[in-house]
């Protein structure tokens, strides 16, 4: 009794495992995933309830903040997956905050769409041709956020004249979010990778290669 007892938890285990696996995640990319996703909740909440989210200049209803750094973080350490859940989690947080579905959705997807334009390149081991994942991330991001805009406007303003003089001030702004998000998640894994190499998968193989 006992034999089956412990066969059949060590064969759950494995099959977890397996599960986790199949996701291209394992224990240690999970548990990074969790503690990126709540450091996007802890910025969004934070930021926003102590009235310090940077208002666009040109367009002040649009405001910069922290939650997509954690999310380009989340890709450049732990890959894909892990950047999709981060972004799940930060529209779950913002809909649990602001009750708005829309906002909340329009959000998560320009998050998204700006690790979407950049997964082509994140994995490049040099410094400057990594950097350039900076511009599609960016015009994805655009893109993506354009459309989504044009998508939505009837809940969102009152004419298409409206939403369409509203255009370019988005994407000019998405432009700017998508920089600060990218630049952000640079920076920090940077500072990892220098500081506490063990944190970044890898580091020690991408340290060895030679940059350009």
């Amino acid at each position: 009794m006992r034999h089956f007892v412990t066969t059949n938890v060590t064969t759950n285990i494995q099959s977890d495992s397996s599960t986790a696996a199949d996701f291209g995640m394992n224990t240690r990319e999970i548990t990074g995933t969790a503690i990126l996703s709540a450091l996007v909740v802890v910025f969004d909440y934070v930021l926003k309830f102590a009235g310090i989210k940077i208002p666009f200049p040109i367009f002040p209803l649009l405001k910069f903040d922290l939650d997509g750094i954690p999310v380009v973080l989340s890709l450049l350490l732990y890959g894909p997956y892990s950047a999709a859940t981060t972004c799940f989690v930060a529209l779950v947080a913002i809909l649990a905050r602001s009750g708005d579905a829309l906002s909340a959705s329009m959000k998560a997807l320009a998050e998204f769409a700006t690790v979407l334009g950049m997964i082509p390149f994140y994995r490049i081991n040099s410094h400057r041709l990594r950097g350039l994942s900076v511009v599609p991330g960016m015009a994805v991001r655009v893109v993506v956020m354009v459309v989504a805009t044009l998508a939505a406007w009837p809940l969102l303003f009152k004419s298409l004249n409206a939403v369409v003089a509203f255009l370019p001030f988005s994407a000019l702004f998405n432009a700017v979010a998508a920089i600060i998000s990218i630049a952000g998640g640079f920076l920090v894994y940077e500072a990892l990778s220098k500081r506490a190499p063990a944190l970044v998968p890898n580091s020690r193989t991408r340290n060895t290669r030679p940059q350009r």
